[in-house]
């Protein structure tokens, strides 16, 4: 199985940070963001790992390299000047990643699941999502989750990690270019084919400055 970490934001809400470094390379403890979720990956068994790339590119390539200090082999999906979003994102990388399931996370989060209990899991659906509390920032939550399966209402809506396992059906329908994955979601949710689960641990959503400081004190 491989995966991909989306990073090709320009992370404006974390500027002036991000004005000279790449959200995924800012330090928070004893690792830069994205190399938790390396080192998680790693951890899991993955080794093959798709990183989408735009704003200050050339410093995370020249950072992370081709891998090998993290156990792992990186590829690079180049966005060039501007960034397609999450789904634009995603399709442009397909060409990377294998036909079967692959795991997809947003860089800008902080999380401490288990990526491995996706590893061995077997698809159903088109996609599974991992859905958490919701934070101060989104009390109303994303999606609800009923008998195993994403839902856009229900009595108890949660909030989406940003980690989830997708396939290639799942974007099938949708064309390459610049867009949000939120709405193929919702879109997919309506036809019952996204699954999810419910998880109860440590996730925090590095969006802005004061999330950024929340997680570096919880790590020290």
């Amino acid at each position: 199985m491989k995966a991909m970490i989306l990073a090709a934001g320009r992370g404006e809400r974390l500027r002036p940070h991000t004005d000279i470094t790449p959200k995924p390379l800012i330090q928070v403890g004893r690792h830069r963001l994205i190399e938790y979720h390396l080192l998680n990956l790693a951890r899991a068994g993955i080794e093959d790992i798709v990183i989408n790339i735009s704003w200050l590119a050339d410093q995370i390539r020249d950072t992370l390299g081709d891998g090998s200090n993290y156990s792992l082999n990186i590829t690079y999906s180049d966005e060039g000047d501007e960034a397609l979003e999450t789904a634009g994102g995603i399709i442009n990388a397909l060409p990377y990643l294998d036909d079967e399931a692959f795991i997809v996370i947003n860089g800008d989060i902080w999380c401490d699941y288990d990526l491995s209990s996706l590893v061995n899991r077997q698809m159903e659906h088109e996609a599974h999502l991992v859905l958490v509390n919701n934070p101060e920032h989104n009390t109303e939550g994303d999606f609800a989750l009923e008998h195993g399966l994403i839902k856009n209402s229900g009595d108890e809506q949660l909030t989406y990690s940003g980690i989830g396992l997708y396939t290639h059906e799942f974007f099938a329908e949708t064309d390459p270019g610049k867009k949000a994955l939120a709405p193929i979601l919702r879109k997919k949710s309506e036809l019952n084919k996204i699954s999810g689960e419910y998880y109860n641990g440590q996730w925090i959503d590095i969006g802005t400055i004061e999330r950024l400081a929340q997680l570096r004190s919880y790590l020290s």
